[in-house]
């Protein structure tokens, strides 16, 4: 029998707290994962008073729970700062009642029918009996919505009227599309004709009725109580709600008054560049005839939507020979090029990534949006794919999928400041590497770091201090080279979407800064694909929490 020494004797109870505090809070992420307030025959997770009730008081009771930091060890201190973030954030938006306006420009719930159901497959008995509960559900989640958007007119929480005209767009789309090509019938579609012919009726029986039932609404009910104005300060408590969506995108204590006055800098900055960059062109005019010239002449873009597409795929083809000098781990997921679905593309944006998934052994899409040619420059098209794909969000979330010894949760995770920061310095990365060919590709991408600083001037500009719709597409379309098109489907998206906007570039900078900082203290030390890594090696965590990363990897190697 070993006894324990002097030294072991005095820690032995610190150790079985620090044991006992792991195991509590490795229990109180399980519960937080594993909770659901709606019933398990609830299908499509219905929002009611009582639902957001329980909820409320759950998670307010689970809070109380997490352990304090000071006996973990550093990857569960990552665990509890985040699940305190994640928590303290749905608890903001349960008490005040963000389910009253669950719409936004590219669909809200509605959007959320059209992942859903998009791509699906019916294989068996099981899945086809699943598969009929779902869509025998779906009119009464859009009674349940009717239900919570009528209690927001009441208490004066509503979504933008600009929002709700694009989302009967949405449903007028839908019903135009026939019964038998609907997106709710291609799940069956090559099955048996006994299948076919009940989902074909039960779409057309039921499921239409319920969208023209919500579009009835929409527009007799709804629209005509709504206010003037795009923003959320419109809304009652709205400005307070900007504040906090503020906080919680850019995941930084920072104000609407600070972001806008950083989106100002940058503007500035990045104008700059592009002009060095329109001179060394030969062009003669002025700047906003240089804009006109990328807009219109037919040099710039695809002549059809498999040209666009094939050539996505060979500048992302290009991009995979070079990255491995720059990183030390690139993720074993396959990326594949894909047209955005149809019934998104018309309010889509000109790309983005969706997911690859071990389980489900799906590939990583680069999805590129082959709707309004003329509006998809290729110019653009480098900077886009950069972000989208590889070393993007394809590199960072497949990365985080791999990781071992981490949560669920953690692995699940996506914080925008964290993503879309990286998804931008990715796009700046891309000059170090050589993938910008031409001075029109390297406009292309300040056009892109252009757009992301005009967001930190026009979100809280339309949501904070009342600009127009009109006054941030012509401040968005006079200091970018994108389509018009594009800059009035991105206004449309920050009107439905308070904040999430700013978090791209504020999280750049951070991510930009920190890489400075390790390059300042490291000097000839530095690596550079060690550093990306390091950024990737926890999954998407806060601004804070990164930054102590990296100064731990500092303090580290200078050891």
């Amino acid at each position: 029998m070993r006894f324990l020494t002097l030294l072991e004797f005095l820690c032995f109870p610190l150790l079985l707290t620090a044991q006992a505090d792991s195991v509590v809070l490795t229990d109180v992420i399980g519960e937080y994962q594993a909770y659901s307030p709606h019933d398990s025959t609830d299908h499509w997770g219905i929002d009611t008073e009582e639902s957001v009730a329980r909820e409320l008081e759950y998670l307010s009771e689970l809070r109380t729970r997490v352990p304090a930091p000071d006996q973990l060890s550093d990857r569960q201190r990552i665990d509890r700062a985040l699940l305190d973030y994640v928590l303290e954030d749905r608890l903001y938006q349960l008490e005040f009642g963000h389910h009253r306006f669950p719409l936004d420009a590219e669909g809200g719930f509605l959007a959320s029918v059209i992942y859903r159901f998009s791509g699906r497959r019916v294989e068996d008995d099981e899945d086809y009996a699943g598969y009929l509960e779902e869509l025998r559900g779906l009119p009464a989640y859009f009674a349940a919505q009717r239900v919570n958007m009528a209690a927001g007119l009441e208490e004066g929480k509503v979504n933008p009227r600009l929002v709700v005209q694009r989302i009967t767009e949405l449903i007028d789309r839908t019903l135009e599309t026939p019964v038998e090509e609907s997106l709710f019938v291609q799940p069956v579609a090559d099955r048996d004709e006994d299948r076919r012919a009940e989902v074909t009726a039960l779409t057309r029986d039921t499921l239409y009725p319920a969208y023209a039932d919500l579009r009835k609404f929409l527009q007799e009910d709804y629209l005509p109580e709504l206010p003037a104005g795009e923003g959320i300060s419109t809304i009652t408590g709205g400005k307070d709600f900007y504040r906090q969506r503020v906080r919680f995108f850019t995941s930084e204590d920072v104000t609407p008054e600070e972001v806008f006055a950083v989106g100002e800098h940058e503007v500035a900055r990045i104008r700059a560049e592009m002009d060095a960059i329109i001179a060394r062109t030969g062009f003669t005019g002025s700047y906003a005839e240089f804009l006109e010239f990328l807009r219109t002449d037919a040099q710039f873009y695809a002549a059809t939507p498999q040209a666009l597409l094939d050539r996505a795929a060979w500048i992302t083809n290009r991009i995979e020979t070079v990255v491995p000098r720059y990183f030390a781990e690139l993720p074993r997921m396959p990326l594949v090029v894909a047209p955005v679905p149809a019934a998104l593309a018309p309010n889509y944006t000109g790309g983005r990534y969706s997911p690859g998934s071990y389980g489900s052994r799906r590939a990583g899409n680069f999805w590129v949006n082959t709707y309004d040619l003329p509006s998809r420059p290729l110019y653009t098209l480098p900077a886009l794919a950069l972000h989208e794909g590889v070393p993007g969000h394809h590199t960072q979330m497949m990365l985080a999928a791999e990781l071992e010894g981490m949560s669920d949760f953690r692995r699940d995770l996506y914080l925008s400041a964290f993503g879309e920061g990286w998804g931008l310095y990715a796009e700046y990365l891309g000059e170090e590497m050589g993938i910008y060919a031409t001075d029109y590709e390297k406009f292309g991408r300040l056009t892109y770091a252009m757009w992301r600083a005009c967001r930190l001037v026009v979100d809280p500009g339309i949501h904070y201090f009342g600009w127009s719709r009109e006054r941030a597409v012509e401040y968005m379309a006079s200091r970018t080279a994108l389509s018009l098109r594009e800059v009035n489907s991105e206004i449309d998206r920050y009107i439905g979407w308070p904040g999430q906007a700013v978090s791209y570039k504020m999280g750049e900078l951070k991510i930009r800064a920190l890489r400075k900082k390790a390059e300042a203290a490291l000097g000839a030390d530095f690596d550079l694909a060690e550093f990306h890594n390091l950024i990737l090696s926890n999954g998407a965590i806060t601004m804070a929490l990164l930054e102590q990363v990296v100064d731990a990897y500092i303090a580290e190697r200078a050891r």
